[in-house]
């Protein structure tokens, strides 16, 4: 498999008023099943809120998009949607997209992405600290274990920690925070 193969699925949900808890409830059962599916890459669910109502959008990566067809065909998954289409403001909406990974908001077809220089300086304001920071915390480690320290172990580390750390839990928020200035023409 190579990262050209890779196929990105959008599935975007508002839910009605009053019934997110029900939704997060539903989202976190689909969620378990898909990752059973062969091919499965991963699942990042972006919350945000549209038109007064809560906005969910799911990205799912697939290893293929065959695999990612059988995903969307599959019985397992048209009955959860069914079971979930009452809760929906404007049903199931779901877009192949040919970007594999979004760190900043996926946004339908039709609406621009922010500039990629602004992804690139909000990119820079997150890792820049953390370029600073997780060596140092490494430090205590590689002095404990010295094959960890060893050139390329103590880079792996410090790469796979300061990936994770923005991916996971910097970007999300700081994109948030910055989403007006990120958005304005």
């Amino acid at each position: 498999m190579t990262t050209d193969d890779i196929v990105t699925l959008l599935i975007r949900h508002r839910v009605k008023e009053g019934r997110e808890q029900e939704y997060e409830g539903w989202l976190r059962r689909i969620i378990g099943i898909a990752k059973g599916y062969p091919g499965h890459l991963g699942i990042d669910v972006v919350r945000d809120r549209k038109d007064g109502l809560h906005l969910f959008t799911c990205v799912l990566r697939f290893a293929n998009t065959s695999q990612l067809q059988a995903w969307l065909d599959s019985t397992e998954r048209r009955q959860l949607v069914e079971e979930v289409s009452h809760l929906l403001a404007d049903g199931d909406q779901v877009e192949i997209n040919p970007e594999r990974e979004f760190w900043f908001t996926p946004m339908p077809a039709d609406v621009p992405q922010p500039p990629r220089w602004k992804q690139a300086c909000i990119t820079f304001l997150v890792i820049l600290p953390l370029a600073l920071l997780v060596p140092l915390v490494w430090q205590p480690l590689f002095k404990l274990q010295p094959w960890l320290g060893g050139y390329v172990a103590s880079n792996v580390l410090i790469t796979a920690s300061i990936v994770l750390l923005v991916v996971y839990l910097f970007m999300p928020p700081v994109t948030r925070f910055f989403a007006g200035w990120l958005n304005r023409p």
